[in-house]
Order: structure tokens, then C-alpha cells, then sequence
């Protein structure tokens, strides 16, 4: 079901009196099975204007955002209710039809703007490709109104040298290339600096006056609500299990090794990390030093783009360092993970802040499970089914959602899919990178309490990457500032946070 709320802010009389661009009348999607994906929903949604979808996760916001431009969720259909955009019912158009409109008039960003980025063309090109003017300067003008650095050589890298908040700007400035009429965006601030998250807020609330466009945002971040929403669609489900502690022993680790993993610990010494190669090379980490005492909580804070994301890939081996080198219990790492050895694989495990790049969409959430646990738990085929029960219930999830694949989950169910696989393979260290930013308040508290309860009953080391400064308080011991590449300050989380 969907509640409407009061608008926030004080809408011109003539931008109401205009048409609507989209109108959602009792609209109902399940899946084959019966499986409701999006409660009855009924929204208007203007010109001039931002409309927010909140709730829990899970309880439609992507799904009807999709549906906004015809693209369901495989097996889904829609049981009940009517859509209506800019005259069109877009799940009923043709191919070309609906090429046509979402080339022309709606423009999406997904949760995981980076997965839809091509690797091989530069942020320029990116940009120019689907632009109504593709000229350099026009280019330029949008990347800055995204609030996109321009001046350090940003449009000439590529999507793997941007963080995850670079390349959700990147993607807003493609869809606003295109001059579109109806502007959706789904979880727009998701791992941006409360700074950023403001700017945002701002730019979208300019963007819907200015270019009198509809702005429908799916988020959790009730800040960006306040700031910029003319109106809030509450969307409301069933009640989903809450994320419970661990088990007494997790796996891949037995009473036997609990005393030896008290000496276990992970660091970086003097490491340098690059974006890019040749004339084109960035610096991404300069002089690194990091470390991470075993059963520690630690946190890696930092504005938007100051390399948080490359450090926690250069821990798990996936992003090379330059120079420098790793240590686990002392004893150099590997800085590649396929050089590892399957036990360091297992003992390192990266949460990744944008899990459609982590999940084949192609494999049920039941295979994606059943992998680590058979390759590093050693999991016997009988005991699989209950064992990735149990995952799932972890991570807020019910058991069912085993059969489903990762297009048919909303973000933040794909998220706790994400967490759940890395579980599974009873890590030592567990890289966690913005996990909580697409979830609800209640889920995040939730995780946050799971991985605590994991950390306190397997000595477990958690590394957190967060812009929300409140989980970060309440559940990290020490704090690591990251800015331009560098750290600029370490120490305990309630020293360190009173100085940001």
C-alpha cells in the first residue's frame, strides 16, 4: 500500500495546475508465483516538482520506478491498476516505442549507476554519446552541474577510476544529457558525504524548477527528503524477518583456532595506488598506512572520491598497489587476490558497495550461497539448503528468497544477498563498503548488529567504509580519515569524529 504525505515545500499554483507526466492508479506487480513485488500504488507525478518514494527495503520503490519505464523484473507482471506516462503505458509499448521514449523523455539511474557505466570510454565520451548537444563545453557545463570535480582531469578517465559517488554523478549528468522530461533516480545519495548529499538535494530541487522536470526519487535518506521533496509516497509491505546474531561457531572456524585468531591482523605500509595507465595515470592513494587489529572495528571515513573504495579493493587484493605491500598476521600479502592462497581468499572477504557488480544476474540467490560454501566451508550437499536458510535469515531475509535472482530483488535485498555470501565463506576480515547506504534505518541497525555480533563471537575483524557517521559512532573502535588519497588522521572514533 502507499500513503501520500503533505508536500514539503511551497509549490507554485501553476506548476500544480499543470497535466501530470505520470499517473500510477492501484497499480499492483507480482510475480508468477504470487510473490507481490509492489503493493496497490497510486501516484501523480508532476512536472516542476520531486516526488519521494520511501519505506523499507523491499517494499517496491525500485519496482515501481522500473515500471515507470517499462522495464519489469523477470517473471513479474502487473495483477492490478493503471500507468500512465506522458500518454504512453509503457509496458505495453512496442520495442522501438520504448526505445523512443526512455531515449527521448524519461531518463533512470539505478542504485548501481556504476554497472551501467561502459569500463572502455572516458566520462567525456560517456557524456557526449546520449547528449542533445554534445558539444565539449555543454559536456563540461552538465559534469559541473553534477558537481563533478572538473578541474582534476575527470572527464578523461574512465568508470573504474571513479568512486561509487563519482560514477552515480556521471550517470545523473548522462541522463540529464538527454533533456528528459521525467527524471527517476533510485537512491541518488547512496555512499555521498552529508556535504555532497546537501549539494544534491539542492541540484535536484534547481533541476525540477529550472528545467520544469518531474523528479521521482526512491531513497532512505530522510535528510535529502527534507531538503529537496515537494511529496512522499510511503510505501508499505509485509514485515520481513530482522537480521539475527550469528551462530555459536561461524564457519571455516573451529573452537580449536579461536585462541590463534587472536594475533590475526591486516595492514597496509606505505602504499600507493593508481587510476588509470600511461599519459593517463592518477593517483587514487599516496603513502597509505593502515592496520587493523583482529576482533577490531575499524572505520575509513572521507569525503566523496578521497579513495575509501580503492583502499578496501586494494585490502582484498582487487585494485593493484603501486608501491608498498600488504601484511596479514605479519606475514606479507599477496597484493593480487588470484596470487593468494585459498585460505587467504577465504580469511578476506569484500561487501562491495554496489552488489549488482558482485551478483550474476544469471544464478539464483541459492547458487550465488551455495558456492562459498561449498569452496570454503566445505558444506556437504545436505546440509547446503538449511545452511543457506539460515544466511538468509542473518541478513533480514526469508528463506524463499533463495529461488529468486538478483533482478527480481529491490537494492537493498540485493545488498543483504551480497553480505550473506560473504558470511558464507566464515571470513576473519570482513571489508565492508557503504553496506548499510540502500538499506532502512531499522535493516541497517540491523546488519550493523549482525556484524557486531559476528566480530564479539568469532574475533572477527570488521573494516567499515560509511558516510553515516551515527553507525559509525555507535559501532567501530577506531577511526581512519581519508582525504585526497592520503590519511590524514587516525585514532579513536570518538576523537576523531568530533573533529568532522
Amino acid at each position: 500500500m502507499s500513503d501520500l504525505a503533505p508536500p514539503h515545500h511551497n509549490t507554485p499554483t501553476a506548476t500544480t495546475q499543470l497535466p501530470p507526466f505520470a499517473t500510477v492508479t492501484g497499480l499492483r506487480i507480482q510475480l508468477h508465483n504470487g510473490t507481490v513485488l509492489l503493493p496497490d500504488t497510486t501516484a501523480v507525478i508532476r512536472p516542476g516538482q520531486v516526488t519521494a518514494l520511501t519505506g523499507a527495503s523491499g517494499s517496491g520503490k525500485t519496482t515501481l520506478l522500473r515500471a515507470l519505464i517499462g522495464h519489469l523484473p523477470r517473471g513479474a507482471t502487473i495483477t492490478a491498476g493503471t500507468l500512465d506516462v506522458l500518454g504512453h503505458t509503457p509496458h505495453l509499448l512496442a520495442s522501438a516505442e520504448l526505445r523512443q521514449l526512455r531515449r527521448t523523455a524519461v531518463a533512470y539511474v539505478g542504485q548501481d549507476p556504476g554497472s551501467a557505466l561502459n569500463p572502455r570510454m572516458t566520462v567525456r565520451r560517456l557524456v557526449a554519446e546520449l547528449a542533445t548537444d554534445p558539444a565539449n563545453d555543454a559536456v563540461m557545463d552538465l559534469l559541473a552541474e553534477c558537481r563533478l570535480p572538473v578541474g582534476t582531469g575527470i572527464a578523461d578517465r574512465r568508470p573504474t577510476a571513479l568512486s561509487g559517488g563519482q560514477q552515480r554523478r556521471v550517470a545523473l549528468a548522462r541522463a540529464l544529457a538527454r533533456t528528459p522530461k521525467l527524471l527517476l533516480l533510485d537512491e541518488p545519495t547512496a555512499g555521498l558525504d552529508p556535504a555532497l548529499r546537501d549539494e544534491i538535494a539542492h541540484l535536484l530541487r534547481d533541476l525540477a524548477t529550472s528545467r520544469n522536470l518531474a523528479v521521482v526519487i526512491a531513497t532512505h535518506d530522510t535528510q535529502l527528503v527534507d531538503l529537496c521533496a515537494d511529496h512522499t509516497i510511503r510505501l508499505t509491505t509485509k514485515t520481513v524477518p530482522t537480521p539475527r546474531s550469528a551462530p555459536a561457531i561461524a564457519k571455516g572456524t573451529s573452537p580449536g583456532t579461536r585462541d590463534q585468531a587472536t594475533s590475526k591482523v591486516i595492514a597496509a605500509h606505505a602504499v600507493d595506488a593508481f587510476y588509470g595507465v600511461g599519459r593517463h595515470r592518477s593517483p587514487a592513494l599516496t603513502d597509505v598506512g593502515f592496520s587493523a587489529a583482529a576482533g577490531s572495528a575499524a572505520a575509513i571515513i572521507g569525503p566523496s572520491g578521497s579513495g575509501k573504495t580503492t583502499l578496501l579493493r586494494v585490502l582484498a587484493g582487487l585494485h593493484p598497489a603501486g608501491t608498498g605491500h600488504l601484511t596479514l598476521d605479519g606475514i606479507p600479502l599477496a597484493t593480487r587476490v588470484r596470487r593468494r592462497t585459498r585460505e587467504q581468499q577465504r580469511r578476506i572477504q569484500l561487501v562491495p558497495q554496489n552488489p549488482l557488480a558482485a551478483l550474476n544476474p544469471r544464478h539464483t540467490v541459492r547458487h550465488q550461497l551455495a558456492r562459498p560454501l561449498r569452496l570454503h566451508a566445505d558444506t556437504p550437499k545436505s546440509a547446503l539448503a538449511d545452511r543457506i536458510t539460515e544466511l538468509l535469515a542473518q541478513v533480514g531475509l526469508p528463506a524463499d528468497y533463495a529461488h529468486r535472482y538478483p533482478g527480481e530483488l529491490s537494492g537493498g535485498q540485493r545488498q543483504r544477498v551480497s553480505i550473506a555470501r560473504a558470511l558464507a565463506a566464515g571470513p576473519d576480515i570482513l571489508l565492508c563498503d557503504e553496506v548499510t547506504s540502500a538499506l532502512d534505518a531499522d535493516t541497517a541497525t540491523g546488519v550493523m548488529d549482525l556484524l557486531t555480533s559476528l566480530r564479539e563471537q568469532h574475533h572477527t575483524t570488521l573494516v567499515v567504509v560509511s558516510h553515516e557517521h551515527h553507525l559509525v559512532a555507535r559501532y567501530t573502535d577506531t577511526v581512519h580519515l581519508l582525504d585526497a588519497g592520503r590519511i590524514t588522521d587516525s585514532g579513536p572514533t570518538a576523537r576523531i569524529l568530533t573533529k568532522t
